[in-house]
């Protein structure tokens, strides 16, 4: 057989390059910082934009789970999903036919 096995404790795995140079580790630290900075502001709009509509569902004094409770909501609910749909393929369809 040629080559190492990798399998055998005395086979000497190549150290991987990435990992070898304090500068490399130090530039993916701070892209990870980056990177989770860049997350943490997303992740703090979506929270800000739900807290906003809560705050006026809040005031509104709107029960969205009892609304929804009732067979005429989800009719409703239904149709807008079934209209949106449609919406979207006429959209797709207009967009195919100014492509030609």
């Amino acid at each position: 057989m040629s080559g190492t096995d990798p399998t055998r404790p005395d086979s000497a795995a190549p150290e991987r390059p990435d990992t070898a140079d304090p500068e490399v580790l130090r530039a993916r630290v701070a892209q990870l910082e980056t990177q989770l900075a860049d997350q943490a502001r997303a992740t703090n709009v979506t929270v800000a934009r739900a807290q906003e509509k809560l705050y006026w569902l809040e005031r509104w004094h709107v029960d969205l789970d009892m609304i929804m409770r009732r067979r005429s909501a989800q009719l409703a609910l239904e149709l807008v999903r079934r209209a949106r749909g449609a919406v979207r393929t006429s959209r797709k369809l207009k967009r195919r036919i100014k492509g030609r």
